[in-house]
């Protein structure tokens, strides 16, 4: 016997097994905890921004994922020109759109 070591005594019991069906239940709730709090609202952002691309037409004011703040020009199957002031005008996707904001937003932002 060391003086600075204690001996270690080893049990002779097995460590207790929890009942499968719980674990089953707890690992299910996760599921479901994380579906309607991570996917779902995911799920419906993705749904409404789909629908506002759809939707954006020639002469809406828009706000791009970049911040760039102008008014729809031409409206194209993929694109769309936006002009960003006098004789500035740029071609984005329709995807990078992120805002379409209220009309005579762009004079107000102007002041």
């Amino acid at each position: 016997m060391s003086f600075f070591i204690t001996d270690a005594l080893a049990e002779g019991a097995p460590a207790a097994q929890g009942d499968p069906m719980s674990s089953l239940i707890f690992f299910g709730g996760m599921i479901v905890i994380f579906y309607f709090l991570l996917i779902r609202p995911q799920q419906k952002k993705t749904k409404e921004h789909r629908n506002m691309v759809a939707a954006i037409g020639k002469g809406d004011e828009i706000v791009t994922n970049g911040g760039l703040l102008g008014k729809i020009t031409d409206v194209g199957e993929e694109y769309v020109t936006v002009e960003l002031g006098d004789n500035v005008k740029v071609r984005l996707q329709k995807q990078a759109v992120m805002t379409v904001l209220p009309k005579g937003t762009i004079k107000a932002a102007a002041k």
